[in-house]
């Protein structure tokens, strides 16, 4: 048996007075879901230890059973990973955005999306100009980059942007946890203010406020840490001999590269809305033809929830049940039946977290997850859901509880 996971990123939600009080999921048309639901077993799983913050990197590395409080090092460092910066001894890798700042507040996390071309200029012109012997920026993706400070202390108290959006941004600024990591959290606020003053003037910023399109004009580090102790998931599970991720997300390929799964890069992957859904799942068909274990993730529904953006995140979600769960299911149904050589493919379907259109940011609610695979006996869950699968017989998992569900199939 092969196994599969696809990940709605935010996909999750909350009752909303819009939808008649249903969730995004219940009001969604998702007909393979609701497919994979009623011929499949289903249940709520926890992703976020209640003394953790419910952010991706957390809930994505929980899903794939790993104790958070052994391996959890922040975003910084699987985004390290993920673009190939391989952490010295006492280096932080941290978290740094590209935001967009208006009238004193952040005005949001992505500086109106900016896309990985400009970011990549933006980002050589910071190395240039703020750049040295301890201090590294490296382009990511879009508006997602990383910051490597030599010898820096990653106790400190940093403030994610996509948390505070309209928020006065300067009692925002990094705090040391302790007093020893003070000197870092000096430097790292030195770094925000003087990055301020240079992409002010850039020609990428003007251009974009020409354009009528929101600047890029601040930096902002988070989620710092060191190399985390990960081990590949085949050392906890040996029927996954091979694995792969596929992602537009430098953080979820971090956690890929951790878990030992190779990256399959995707053309137009954008982690948006206009993200390519057909090349993903095509991806993922032609993987299951060689790994045993393939995790597909999609970013889309959770940019939309931080944009408070309902009738986006509706799509986004419809887009991933017709445009990538679908193929893949209709793809791989009839693998191992007859004389078909392949062996049965089990997928599982989850979001990571919730992202609340009404909240703009992540919530730490038990997310919904179905299991599928040929011939399994199915439970009484009828739709995919936050309230239906609540009744399934899996029941509530945590920790390392879907991993054991799903491999055991």
């Amino acid at each position: 048996m092969k196994h599969i996971v696809i990940i709605g990123d935010g996909m999750a939600d909350r009752p909303m007075p819009e939808l008649g009080g249903k969730t995004l999921l219940q009001h969604a048309r998702i007909p393979y879901m609701d497919l994979l639901a009623r011929e499949g077993r289903c249940g709520l799983l926890k992703t976020v230890p209640d003394d953790m913050h419910p952010g991706s990197e957390v809930a994505n590395s929980s899903i794939l059973g790993y104790d958070q409080h052994k391996v959890f090092e922040g975003r910084g460092p699987l985004e390290a990973a993920s673009i190939g910066i391989e952490l010295q001894p006492g280096d932080m890798a941290i978290r740094c955005n590209l935001i967009c700042l208006e009238n004193g507040c952040i005005k949001n996390h992505s500086a109106g999306h900016l896309s990985t071309e400009e970011g990549d200029i933006l980002i050589r012109f910071l190395q240039e100009k703020l750049g040295g012997e301890r201090i590294h920026f490296y382009t990511g993706i879009q508006y997602r980059h990383l910051l490597v400070i030599g010898g820096g202390d990653k106790r400190l108290v940093c403030a994610p942007p996509h948390d505070h959006p309209l928020e006065p941004w300067q009692p925002l600024l990094v705090k040391a946890a302790v007093p020893q990591a003070q000197a870092t959290a000096d430097l790292l606020n030195e770094l925000i203010l003087r990055s301020q003053e240079l992409l002010a003037g850039h020609p990428v910023n003007l251009r974009r406020i020409a354009e009528g399109k929101d600047p890029a004009n601040s930096i902002w580090p988070w989620s710092g840490g060191y190399r985390p102790a990960m081990a590949p998931l085949s050392a906890t599970w040996p029927s996954i001999r091979s694995g792969a991720v596929i992602t537009a997300v430098d953080l979820i390929r971090g956690i890929g590269h951790y878990a030992g799964l190779r990256t399959i890069e995707v053309e137009g992957a954008t982690g948006l809305y206009n993200t390519n859904y057909e090349g993903k799942a095509a991806a993922a068909i032609e993987a299951l033809e060689q790994d045993d274990f393939v995790f597909v993730h999609v970013e889309a529904s959770d940019e939309a929830g931080h944009d408070g953006n309902l009738k986006l995140k509706l799509q986004t979600i419809e887009n991933l049940d017709r445009r990538l769960i679908g193929p893949i299911y209709e793809a791989v149904k009839g693998w191992g039946v007859g004389d078909d050589p392949r062996e049965s493919v089990a997928i599982a379907v989850l979001p990571d977290h919730p992202t609340p259109v009404a909240l703009r940011t992540h919530s730490r609610e038990a997310v919904p997850f179905l299991i599928y695979a040929p011939g399994m006996t199915a439970d009484d869950v009828r739709t995919f859901d936050e309230e239906a699968c609540a009744s399934g017989s899996y029941g509530h998992l945590e920790g390392d509880g879907f991993m054991k569900a799903l491999m055991a199939i």
